[in-house]
This record gives C-alpha cells, structure tokens and sequence, in this order.
C-alpha cells in the first residue's frame, strides 16, 4: 500500500505563458489532459487558445496545433498580428499547425452510425506532422452543431477527451456558454479535467472581463473571480487576492520636496516603499504636493510614475509651471511618466489591471494616483477599498513608494476617507482650508505617521512662484490667524516689541544717567573726605611737635634746676632749630 501511494507521484503542470495566470493555476493547465474554456461571444476564448499555443512553442519548445471550426487561417492570422502573434511565421518554422475543418450543419445527418473518427485521423496528421505537445479546438459546439441527440453527444465528446489524454497532449478546448450551464450542452463541463470560464460583462455602461476556474482535478487553485485585459500584449489576468502581509521594509528615508515638511518629520521625509494619502477639499494644493513629490524624487534620479484621473499630462506641466515646478524636462529624460485616463473609461478591474501592467513595463521607483476618489465613479465604496488594498500591497512588494491624493467634499468630515482606506495608509497628510476676515488661506498638518517622530502644529500652506513654502500659523491669545490677519497681528506685535524695546532703552539711559550722578556725588564726597583727612593728620602731626617741645622743656629746666650739666649752655633758640632740621 506504501509502495502504491509513493508511486502515484503529483499532477504534472503545462505552463501556459500567459500573465497571472500560471500563478493562480499554481503552474499552469494539467498537462496531458483536456482543458475546457468556456464563455459568451467576445469574452476572449480563442485569444485566450492562441496565446497558449504561441507562447507553449515560443517560450517552452512545445509545438501546437490549432484546429479551427469557424474561421480560417488567414483570418487568425490577422486576428492576431495586432496583438503581437505572427501565425505565418510560426507556421512557416514548424512550430504551429493550423487546420480549418469546414461543417455545413444542413450536410450533418443524425444516426446512430455518427462518430469523430475522421476528426481523430485528421487531427492526428496534423499533430504528428510537428510533434505537437500542445493541441487547440475552437469550438466544440459547431461540431456538433447538427445534432440533437443528446445521447449521441455525450458519447463523442467523452471519446474526444479521452483520445486527446490517450495522446498525451496538453489540449484546449473552448465551447459557448448555455443559458443555464457553462456550456451550450451543459456536458463538456463534467468531462474536462479543467474549466475556465471567461466573462465579459457590461455594468452601468463599464464594461469589464473577468475569469474564474471553475474546477482543477487533482490540484487546488485559486477559486476567485479575476480580471484580465486583452491588449496589444495579449492576456494579462490579476489575482484579485491580496497579498500577505510579509512585505519588505525599509528604514531609508526620501525627501518630501518641501524642505519644512521635512523638518516636520524630523528633517528626514517620508519612509521609502511607505505609503502617503494626502486628502483636502477642492483647491487646497494636493496636485500641487504630488507634483511637488514627483519633482523631488526625479531629481533623486528615480523613475516616477504619474496617473492622474482628472488632468492631462499638458495641462498638469502648465500649471504647476506657475509655482516654479518645471516636470517637462523629466518626461523628457524619461523619467516621469504620465498616465492620464477618465475613470469611468473601464471597471475597477480594469484599472487595476492597467496599474500592474504600467508598473511593471516602466519599473518606478515612486508611484502616484491623483485623486484615487474619482475611482468610485467605476464602482462602489467596497470595491474601491479592495482595488486600493491590492494595489497598495502590490506596491509594497516591489518596495515602491506611493503617493495618493483624495478629495473630500464640503460639509464632510476631513478625518476620513470615502474610500475607508485610512487604516492602509502609512503617512497622511491633511490640508484645509482656514477662513477667516474674508479670507480664505490654507493649513497642513499630519494627521498620522506610523514610526516615526513627526509634529503636531497646523502650518500654513503656501503656494509661491518658487513652490510650495509653509511657515508657521499665528496661535497666540487663543486664536488661530492666517493670510493677512496673521500679518497684521505679526505686524502689531512687532510695533509694541518695538516700544517695549525703546521703553527698556530708555529706562537704561535713566539708570546710567542716575549712576553717573551718584557716582559723582559719591567722588565728590571721597574728596571732602580726603581733605579732612589730610587737615586731621597736619593736626596729628602739629600737637606731636607741640608735644615734644614741652618734654624738651621740661627736660632742660630740670636739668638747670640741678645745674648738673656739664655742657656748655645751648641756647633755646638753637636747640630747637636743631630739632626743626632733624
């Protein structure tokens, strides 16, 4: 039983080549076994069957085999050519086999003797003539077209499918959708090992295509509606899930373009591959700010990518010319890329499409939508949310950078988005208008900004001939000024600053004249003082002399009363000059 099970081994996998969808396939179609694709008229059923085979032979060396049951070979080939597929040039290298088998339903007879061998043993020639490992029938319904025997049906097509496994081909089939089941007979359904169901549908005049796989044998497979586009690059199909959360991250930070935006983010800018929303009512400057960013990031030498779903790219250039925002010259250096388109030009699906389609031709390193709320225009508030959700995890995978802008309207609250897509941004940026005295100016501030430090002050927005500027809102005495109220407010306090200055100056001058008058009382004094004190010490000096004398005569009339002095007699007069010169 163990020897059985590890013999059975895993379902082999034909990649198909086509865009998106070998990822939703899990690696694309069963290999050697039928595939049915069905759908309505124009849904893209034999583009989708062209394609596998061109890319099986141009891509994987496997050679095919288109047999067709309503149109010609020349007529596929010019089908195709717009879309990049050279039928001819294939052919005329042996990589394709085309064969048109003509049925005249009013030709076909019902009995019981009816069978396809003749197909077998045609489509069998045309295989082995190239070694086909890829073969294509387009569509089984015109070969039954003839009959109604239900019965008859049911048998040759379950011996069809099995002739084409018995080969060991990769085959697709494709077949018109019933009223009620996926097929016109409602029975190739059960016998393919695959189904996929095409779907061009129209909505409020929007016409979109989407795919599903309806079922995969032995495999499992993504189970969701998803969108394809068909254009000159063939098919192109999204997966409408969104990715997991397990994106990179970076710590690099990149300039906003606005110098004190940045130092409002602690003069770094924004996270690189974070996301930026920027909302405000009508003329409040988001275009201004997203070219603004654009500029900044093509001066980095960085691809940007511009869609914008309210101006052309012409009209863009021109104006933000008039803030000193020259963008021509990044177009032109293929740097800056616009992408301009109506919303309601296609679904939702289709726009999502078109984004990945874009990024993925001009590789930005900075993508920007203005505004994303004309996106609801093409579909409702949830679908919007989860074009957005996918979109912004795409970006996110490949690192890039984005900056959205959204409008609010009048009377709504600024603090939050139709779209409810704030819990996805990164950084949001809010701009409002500030009315006031008949005037009508612009405030900034940062709503949010997931880690990192940034401020908390309104600023005011300003639109110059150089660019945008912001500088700071007057918020003193409890009231908020901008425009001409901030200035004659700052004007105001720069005269009374004034006359508290010439008031300080003045009382400087008051002092320093009282200091100097003090300072010559007080000098005037110190001479008083001084002299007193010179006439003090003469006094001193004067009673010491005075002193002296009387000792001296009191010495000498001693002396004379004992007549004991042997000395001859001085006179006074002498003694005393004697004494003045010592």
């Amino acid at each position: 039983m163990v020897k059985a099970k590890h013999e059975v081994g895993v379902l082999d996998k034909c990649p198909t080549g086509i865009k998106g969808l070998d990822e939703i396939t899990k690696g694309g179609l069963p290999k050697g076994r039928p595939t049915l694709i069905c759908g309505s008229a124009g849904c893209g059923k034999t583009l989708f069957a062209m394609e596998f085979l061109m890319r099986g032979a141009m891509e994987y060396g496997e050679p095919g085999v288109f047999m067709s049951f309503e149109e010609t070979p020349n007529d596929l080939a010019k089908n195709f050519i717009s879309l990049g597929f050279d039928l001819p040039d294939m052919v005329a290298r042996g990589l394709i086999a085309t064969d048109h088998v003509y049925i005249e339903r009013t030709e076909i007879e019902e009995t019981g003797e009816y069978d396809l061998e003749g197909l077998f043993i045609r489509l069998g020639n045309a295989m082995d003539s190239i070694g086909a490992k890829r073969v294509v029938l387009d569509t089984i319904e015109v070969l039954f077209s003839g009959l109604s025997n239900a019965g008859i049906i049911r048998a040759e097509l379950r011996r069809l499918f099995h002739w084409l496994k018995d080969r060991g081909v990769t085959a697709v089939i494709t077949g018109e959708s019933g009223d009620k089941t996926l097929t016109r007979y409602g029975l190739e359904e059960y016998v393919a090992d695959c189904v996929i169901f095409l779907d061009f549908r129209i909505d409020e005049q929007i016409s979109t295509r989407r795919l599903r796989i309806v079922k995969y044998r032995g495999s499992s497979h993504g189970a969701d509606e998803y969108p394809f586009l068909i254009d000159e690059g063939g098919l192109s199909i999204l997966p409408i899930t969104s990715l997991g959360l397990d994106y990179p991250v970076s710590s690099e930070r990149i300039a906003t373009g606005i110098p004190k935006l940045d130092a409002m983010f602690e003069g770094k800018g924004f996270y690189r591959g974070s996301t930026i929303l920027v909302s405000g009512t009508a003329g409040t400057g988001k275009t201004s700010m997203s070219a603004t960013f654009a500029d900044a990031a093509c001066r980095r030498g960085e691809r940007c990518l511009y869609f914008a779903f309210e101006e052309s790219p012409s009209q863009i250039i021109r104006n933000m010319s008039s803030i000193g925002i020259d963008l021509e010259r990044w177009v032109k250096k293929g740097l800056l890329k616009f992408h301009s388109a109506r919303p309601s030009l296609y679904g939702l699906e289709m726009h999502l499409v078109t984004f990945h389609k874009v990024i993925d031709a001009f590789k930005p390193q900075v993508f920007v939508v203005d505004p994303i709320s004309n996106l609801s225009a093409a579909g409702t508030q949830s679908e919007v949310k989860s074009i957005l959700t996918r979109l912004i995890d795409h970006l996110k995978m490949k690192n890039i950078t984005t900056y959205l802008t959204d409008l609010n309207h009048f009377g709504s609250s600024l603090e939050r988005t139709s779209e409810e897509v704030s819990s996805l941004i990164d950084t949001w940026l809010l701009l409002r208008d500030i009315e006031r005295n008949g005037e009508r100016n612009r405030g900034l501030y940062i709503l949010k900004s997931r880690g990192m430090a940034h401020s908390n002050q309104i600023q005011e927005f300003l639109l110059t001939d150089r660019g945008i500027d912001l500088i700071d809102i007057y918020t003193g005495s409890g009231e908020v000024l901008t425009g001409s109220a901030r200035a004659a407010q700052e004007a105001s306090e720069k005269a009374s600053e004034l006359a508290d200055r010439r008031e300080v100056d003045r009382r400087l001058r008051e002092q320093e004249r009282k200091r100097n008058a003090l300072e010559t009382k007080i000098a005037a004094l110190r001479a008083e003082f001084d002299a007193e004190s010179e006439e003090l010490h003469l006094m001193a000096e004067a009673e010491q002399d005075r002193q002296a004398v009387m000792a001296e005569d009191r010495l000498e009339m001693a002396h004379l009363r004992k007549e004991k002095h042997s000395d001859p007699p001085v006179k006074r007069s002498e003694k005393k000059r004697e004494r003045r010169v010592k």
